[in-house]
């Protein structure tokens, strides 16, 4: 399976790179063929422009200039996001690059009269989002994990009708061990060394 793993976190030391890594070393352990997008270290613009606004809806013209992010899009069987949660959501660079890339004629085709949108990432047959978290768990699911839905439930609507899911989260990251993290990237190489 080739596997589109978004990474989104300003340090190269972070933890969230740790966590990046797991998950390509689980990949790999499944024989999947990993490809990073590293969006602060690509300097990755999230700034959704007025003229990008303006030919949102027209597939011709939309994307002019992102087009190794929609061919990345379009070559993956999986995408795997990998980033810390920030204010209960993700950081602002990974949702512009949904803004700015899962775009129409890409992600998915806009209808006639408004009636729903038609998906066209059929090719998707994994989501999985992979997190830190400053807050318990039990206040992040109060909360409602806005990061979660976005991703699990809106983008993943776009992808294959049995697209899998996996979300794995390490919270109360500020008061963590050593020992806690390790586990957990542990259990990181695991799930990702068993996906089919």
């Amino acid at each position: 399976m080739r596997v589109l793993v978004v990474y989104c976190h300003p340090k190269p030391d972070s933890f969230a790179a740790a966590m990046r890594d797991a998950v390509v070393d689980g990949l790999n352990q499944a024989g999947h063929e990993p490809q990073i997008v590293d969006l602060y270290a690509e300097d990755f613009d999230p700034r959704f422009g007025a003229h990008e606004h303006a030919a949102y809806e027209n597939p011709n013209e939309n994307g002019q200039g992102l087009e190794r992010y929609t061919d990345q899009l379009r070559w993956a069987d999986g995408l795997v996001f990998v980033f810390p949660t920030w204010w209960y959501d993700m950081p602002a660079m990974l949702k512009g690059w949904l803004d700015r890339v899962w775009l129409p004629g890409v992600a998915f085709d806009l209808a006639e009269g408004g009636k729903r949108i038609k998906p066209r990432l059929q090719n998707i047959r994994l989501m999985a989002g992979v997190t830190s978290c400053g807050a318990p768990w039990w206040w992040s699911k109060l909360v409602g994990e806005p990061h979660r839905r976005i991703l699990l439930r809106g983008m993943r609507a776009l992808c294959a009708p049995d697209c899998r899911q996996i979300w794995l989260g390490c919270y109360q990251m500020d008061g963590s061990t050593q020992r806690k993290r390790a586990s957990f990237l542990a259990s990181i190489r695991r799930r990702f060394a068993r996906v089919a």
